[in-house]
């Protein structure tokens, strides 16, 4: 007897249906085709165990499964659920009548139960995509698949869930989750408040234009400076998600598997912040079974480099081309996936070995040629897609003694948002671009040219800094978000002063 059923295979960040056909005829033979890696393979033991241990015989027929389309490689162990099915309804024991209607996923213990699995949103929304009425998974993956609207999502906890109700003996209730409650119910949620910081307010505004125009931005300081402090309050002050933004995130989280137990939806923008021993691989995403790196985990959000000249060099080289195009590419002999990598790129560093270079209190025991360099650990290409670099020195013991609360994250919030409306209105026809950070050329031609004044301005500063040409483009985008901050029309000779202020690294005397 031949039926069908339907799984999926996720790719990147998107999932690809797979038919399932399972034939029975005279013999005693096991044949698995259609690609399968070795833990597919590996499920004949775990669906003969389980359906065992549930009072249910394991066919004595030859059997031949088909997972199509076979160019395809399927992996993973989340197949082990429709092809138990499959078999038992090739067999007579399960009815095919409502197979076709659902997409079937789950990874099978010995016992039967059912164990969570990777990428059940983006499964989730191509079945809805393609058609089927519902969609059966394990338990703790329901409210995740449950974003996704017209489509009945089942979740089990135990293979006899499925049997029965296939067979009509049972009835299982569809997961609900009202979207848009959940997501705007959680999307203020901070662990980290600005309101905590004392002093440093030079280094809280520059985080405010960073947040306001989605800038790159680096911080130099001594130990001990608050450098990590500030960086990690930063998801704080940037606009809420919206809700495709948070569906696409929760996809690559999900397809990650880092999504936590009944989570539905990430409600507030990803902090990652990897350890300087990373991989390239881990880094830019691949590897031989084909995960996101920490780039697209930082999708729509921050990635955080804390001490960034303890990096490897090639890993912080390949951050070069995802911090322009906002997007990876990853070829490889036997495939080629795009992930999103749209993240604001956050580091932190010493200015020196010791780390007392130009500390105020403390003498730097480094030689002119060690700063120069520990500096030159850091490509100048890379810095100059770092549109902020700003330098912190340690708050005074009278600062850190005052009792008085800085001003809280909500309120820069506010000013952030109002800034990034302007900009979404200034860039609503034009596709793809939403903050002054993406501005192309012809972009600022038209929209951050200083006056005669300014221009002086910045003609002196490049020749006395000896600035590149990125670096000039990146004042005049950060000159733009200031400008967008006070609210306007036009770039100001102080909008431009403030914007070339936050060259730290580029001044001439600054490494000795």
């Amino acid at each position: 007897m031949l039926v069908k059923l339907f799984g999926a295979a996720v790719q990147g960040i998107d999932a690809t249906i797979v038919t399932i056909e399972v034939n029975t005829s005279r013999g005693i033979k096991f044949f698995l085709v259609g690609l399968p890696d070795s833990a597919v393979k590996e499920s004949h033991e775990r669906i003969i165990s389980a359906l065992q241990v549930n009072g249910y015989k394991f066919p004595t027929c030859q059997i031949i499964v088909n997972m199509a389309p076979a160019d395809i490689k399927k992996e993973g162990s989340s197949y082990d659920l429709p092809l138990a099915i499959g078999i038992l309804a090739a067999t007579g024991s399960v009815s095919d009548k409502r197979l076709g209607e659902y997409l079937i996923i789950g990874e099978l213990s010995l016992d039967g139960s059912l164990q969570p699995i990777r990428g059940a949103l983006p499964i989730a929304i191509a079945a809805r995509q393609q058609g089927f009425k519902g969609f059966i998974l394990p338990k703790q993956n329901a409210r995740e698949a449950a974003v996704v609207n017209n489509l009945d999502v089942l979740g089990v906890e135990n293979i006899t869930e499925v049997i029965d109700f296939f067979n009509g003996t049972r009835e299982l209730e569809p997961t609900l989750v009202n979207t848009r409650e959940e997501f705007y119910r959680n999307q203020s949620s901070f662990l980290f408040d600005f309101a905590d910081v004392k002093g440093q307010e030079n280094v809280k505004r520059a985080l405010e234009v960073a947040a306001a125009g989605s800038h790159n931005i680096i911080l130099i300081g001594a130990p001990g400076s608050g450098k990590s402090m500030m960086a990690k309050r930063l998801p704080s002050i940037l606009p809420p998600l919206s809700l495709g933004e948070s569906l696409e995130t929760t996809k690559i989280h999900s397809v990650a598997g880092k999504l936590g137990k009944d989570v539905s939806l990430i409600a507030t923008r990803p902090f990652r912040s990897p350890h300087h021993t990373i991989s390239q691989v881990a880094m830019v995403g691949g590897g031989a079974s084909p995960q996101p790196g920490e780039i697209s985990l930082a999708h729509n959000g921050i990635l955080f480099l804390d001490e960034l000249p303890e990096f490897n060099r090639n890993v912080l080289e390949v951050l070069r081309q995802p911090l322009e195009d906002r997007h990876i590419t990853i070829s490889r002999a036997k495939y080629t996936l795009d992930y999103p990598a749209n993240f604001q790129l956050v580091a932190s560093m010493n200015p020196c070995p010791c780390g007392y270079y130009n500390h105020p209190t403390r003498n730097c025991v480094c030689s002119p040629g060690q700063v120069q360099r520990y500096l030159n650990k850091i490509s100048g290409p890379l810095l100059d897609r770092i549109d902020i670099q700003v330098e912190i020195v340690p708050v005074p013991f009278e600062k850190m003694a005052d009792r008085t609360p800085g001003e809280s994250s909500s309120t820069i919030r506010q000013r952030v948002i109002r800034a990034r409306q302007t900009q979404a209105e200034r860039f609503a026809k034009t596709p793809g671009i939403y903050s002054n950070a993406q501005m192309t050329s012809q972009l600022l031609h038209q929209y951050a040219q200083p006056d005669a004044q300014g221009l002086s301005l910045l003609k002196n500063a490049m020749n006395r800094l000896n600035l590149s040409a990125r670096a000039y483009d990146r004042i005049l985008k950060v000159s733009r978000t200031i400008a967008d901050l006070d609210q306007s029309e036009d770039i100001r000779p102080h909008h431009l002063a403030e914007a070339i202020s936050y060259r730290s690294l580029d001044r001439e005397n600054w490494a000795g």
